[in-house]
């Protein structure tokens, strides 16, 4: 392989965007986090997060933006499962040598197992759930909030603002929760409903720390969502199971705080990722670049 190309995985999510830029040695030369890149939140935004990323990682490595012509990249984002987004993520213009565009549910599946079958759910600011098993992949959820992505973090946002609305309707009694949640919106429930007419499922999932904060401490509410989250994680888990896995993953940013409420059923099948998301796309980005070579 060329030692002048650049390897660049990114990891795009509701929330953040993370690179990573890597010699085709494998040593890492630089990584950021930007903002949200879900290419559900428009493809300007996404591609946005994802060339400022690559910006500094460039920068951390010393080289000015004109060496994004070097990189051969794997753009992993979410929303990249519909066949429109993808195709549209495809299409858009970049400054790489070489771009390749897959869903982050993917790498994060290849980062957790590498070559070996298995599945993986990712808990975020969404949930999806991946499984590669003889060569065949299958999808469970990961639709997209508000109709999907159950017991991620920002379907625990949304439940939880859904009960201080509740609460201020005097049809719930009032916690620790939903107090420090009244105050984030003056307990006025008008803001609460301009607030979400705008908000993105990162603006949802901003909440999710203070439930998982609420919950350990032991608020009735929190703790309940929490527990719901959980049986999402397991229905999926359920499912990615029920076709076959029998080696499963649970990543993202929720997983610390759900995986040890899971159902025994579910953590017999649990097992330690070799890597995250972005080990995968520099996987994708390394084997890009080998076609590369090979056509060279």
């Amino acid at each position: 392989m060329n030692t002048n190309v650049l390897l660049l995985g990114v990891d795009g999510g509701g929330t953040s965007c993370r690179g990573r830029l890597c010699a085709v040695s494998g040593r890492v030369l630089g990584e950021a986090t930007t903002g949200p890149a879900n290419l559900r939140l428009g493809l300007e935004q996404s591609f946005a997060a994802v060339f400022g990323a690559a910006t500094q990682c460039l920068s951390q490595a010393g080289l000015p933006r004109s060496h994004l012509g070097r990189v051969v990249a794997c753009l992993a984002l979410a929303g990249a499962s519909e066949p429109s987004h993808l195709a549209a993520a495809q299409s858009y213009p970049h400054p790489f040598r070489k771009a390749i565009v897959t869903t982050d549910a993917h790498t994060a599946c290849l980062g957790a197992h590498g070559e070996r079958d298995g599945a993986v759910i990712v808990a975020g600011t969404g949930t999806v759930g991946w499984a590669v098993l003889k060569g065949q992949i299958y999808r469970v959820g990961g639709w997209g909030m508000p109709i999907s992505d159950e017991g991620g973090g920002a379907w625990l946002g949304c439940e939880a603002v859904r009960r201080l609305l509740w609460a201020l309707d005097g049809r719930l009694a009032w916690t620790g929760l939903l107090r420090a949640l009244g105050d984030k919106f003056s307990n006025d429930a008008h803001a609460i409903v301009a607030w979400a007419q705008s908000a993105s499922p990162g603006d949802f999932g901003s909440l999710a720390p203070l439930v998982f904060e609420h919950a350990a401490a032991g608020d009735p509410i929190a703790r309940k969502l929490v527990r719901l989250a959980a049986g999402s994680i397991d229905a999926l888990a359920a499912r990615l199971i029920a076709v076959g896995a029998t080696r499963l993953a649970v990543v993202g940013g929720c997983a610390p705080f759900l995986v040890p409420l899971l159902a025994e059923k579910t953590k017999a099948y649990l097992v330690e990722p070799a890597g995250d998301a972005l080990s995968g796309a520099l996987y994708l980005a390394r084997s890009a670049a080998q076609s590369l070579a090979e056509v060279a």
